[in-house]
């Protein structure tokens, strides 16, 4: 495959390469790696999954990601996604923010995932456009990019965003054979031959054909979003007969009926059949098998790094768009909802001036990914509307750093207007629907969460936009698998103090998204706050009519 940019000649971001023009085209860019400290800015990749949990072993299978990646530098135990689904969730990470302020809702063009709106509002304000147009950077992107990506009404494949100096993205959601790449903005059609068309290796491929034929006057910023192991779990041939036994694991909240949660965990049928347990146990091996592959690209990225002398000068990072679950509280397969498992992912972080086997316990979330990028690339992060923070200080080693101490999680659930004989509990308003009918998402299944964690407390307060404003509260120092709900024996204090903390994350926009959690010593509490028009806003960042 012929490696083009999106113009012919050099990228269109830089007319000249001389020291001294740089100088003035990125002044914003310069930071403690710039230009005039006579060094190149650094390089970096990112790596993004699709549906790979931490909870239940996700990395597991990532022998070579792991060592490469997570022993040369840091790992992070603590990270996590405001959305536990993929439009929402990639949405964050390339606009540093909050789905209450990007506004991409769910996976469909109307919930504004790749929609025309989102084309104008949002995509020139990513962290990749920034680094391009003011930072100088080469910017490559290779694989899933948002679910509708390439839907007609959206401006079809043609349509590539702004910040993209090569662009190859796949034509709506996760498969491994028979898709349509878009190269460029002109469509290529791939089928089903395993040497040619096995997307991992395609996005292996071209990623070390860019590596090959870049520009070696500027850095350069990767993102390189795989497949796996998202479903259809399709795993390449040398890889199809992995971990055969290998099951699901068998954790305390396994086949366990979901007591005192919401009704829509309430429903799942406890005990699971066999015939679901063993369809869940398939698709947990499948999804091992599918990230083989995904081990092998990252070997040979980083041996392509060592072999043109980058890899010192470049910062990796791996991660996953939101986690999985199989078989906790008796809900065979799917994301989409509030505990550990969904909202958890991996994070591994390798580059200069990283400390080799490192682990921090650090609260970070996927918006805090474009900042703590731009921050690499020198940027003056003030001049951006970003809701995250940069982690640069922690993986640089830094002491005395004053940290978050919560994060927002918030979902909005989808329902379908339709019934099938079938499966009697796809009544209207309900939807994604798997083995034995358990239905795993609703209109109402529509929450928001504060996940805190100080040196005294690790804690989830959330509630539900329903008829009954279901509440759910964990104490994850003593119920690490979020069995009991203890929302009506907690410190009624407490609780009025996480609700109120809860609707100001809910209403926040960059600066006030980092201000002080209920558990850091600077927090002020003031109750009459709680009875003000405030409580609107919950609700209105709520509506099915959002956009």
């Amino acid at each position: 495959m012929q490696l083009l940019p999106l113009a012919p000649g050099r990228p269109r971001h830089l007319p000249s390469c001389s020291p001294a023009l740089l100088l003035l085209v990125l002044g914003g860019c310069l930071g403690v790696f710039g230009v005039a400290a006579g060094t190149r800015r650094p390089n970096v990749v990112l790596l993004l999954t699709d549906d790979q949990d931490e909870v239940l072993g996700g990395m597991t299978p990532l022998k070579k990601t792991k060592a490469l990646i997570g022993e040369m530098g840091m790992t992070f135990s603590s990270a996590y996604v405001p959305s536990a689904l993929c439009c929402p969730s990639r949405a964050s990470i390339l606009t540093g923010k909050y789905p209450h302020n990007h506004h991409v809702v769910n996976n469909t063009l109307e919930g504004n995932c790749s929609s025309k709106s989102w084309q104008k509002i949002q995509e020139p304000n990513t962290f990749p456009a920034i680094l391009r147009s003011m930072c100088g950077y080469q910017t490559f992107f290779a694989g899933k990019y948002l679910n509708e990506y390439g839907a007609p009404d959206a401006g079809g494949l043609e349509h590539v965003p702004l910040g993209w100096s090569y662009w190859y993205a796949l034509e709506k959601n996760s498969k491994y054979y028979n898709y349509t790449l878009s190269i460029n903005g002109k469509p290529r059609k791939h089928g089903e031959n395993y040497s040619v068309d096995y997307l991992t290796d395609v996005l292996a491929n071209v990623s070390l054909d860019f590596l090959d034929y870049k520009s070696n006057f500027e850095p350069f910023f990767m993102m390189i979003a795989t497949p796996a192991p998202h479903s259809p779990w399709t795993a390449a041939p040398q890889y199809q007969k992995a971990f055969q036994n290998v099951f699901a694991p068998r954790n305390k909240n396994f086949n366990i009926h979901g007591t005192n949660k919401h009704w829509l965990i309430r429903q799942a049928k406890t005990p699971m059949t066999n015939s679901s347990i063993q369809f869940l146990d398939n698709a947990f091996r499948k999804r091992w098998q599918t990230l083989l592959s995904v081990d092998d690209l990252v070997e040979k990225l980083v041996k392509r790094l060592e072999f043109t002398g980058e890899l010192n000068n470049t910062y990796i990072f791996y991660t996953s768009d939101n986690g999985y679950h199989t078989g906790q509280f008796s809900l065979p397969i799917d994301k989409r909802q509030l505990y550990e498992f969904d909202i958890k992912v991996p994070l591994l972080v390798r580059g200069p001036g990283i400390k080799p086997n490192q682990t921090s316990k650090m609260l970070v979330a996927n918006i805090d990914l474009g900042p703590t990028i731009l921050d690499i690339a020198g940027y003056d992060l003030n001049k951006t509307q970003m809701d995250g923070m940069s982690f640069l200080p922690i993986l640089r080693g830094a002491s005395n750093l004053t940290w978050r101490s919560d994060v927002l999680v918030e979902y909005q659930g989808e329902g379908r207007n339709v019934t099938d004989p079938t499966c009697p509990s796809l009544s209207p308003g309900v939807s994604q629907c798997f083995p034995d009918c358990v239905c795993e998402d609703a209109y109402n299944n529509t929450y928001a969460c504060v996940r805190t964690m100080s040196a005294l407390w690790n804690l989830q307060y959330c509630e539900f936009d329903d008829q009954e404003v279901f509440v759910e509260v964990y104490n994850l120092t003593a119920d690490p698998d979020q069995i009991t709900n203890i929302a009506k024996s907690i410190d009624p204090e407490l609780l009025g103090k996480m609700n109120y903390r809860l609707m100001m994350l809910q209403s926040c926009s960059g600066p006030t998204c980092r201000t002080p959690g209920v558990f850091d010593p600077r927090y002020r509490f003031d109750p009459r706050l709680m009875f003000s028009n405030r409580g609107s806003v919950r609700t209105r960042r709520f509506s099915k009519h959002l956009l």
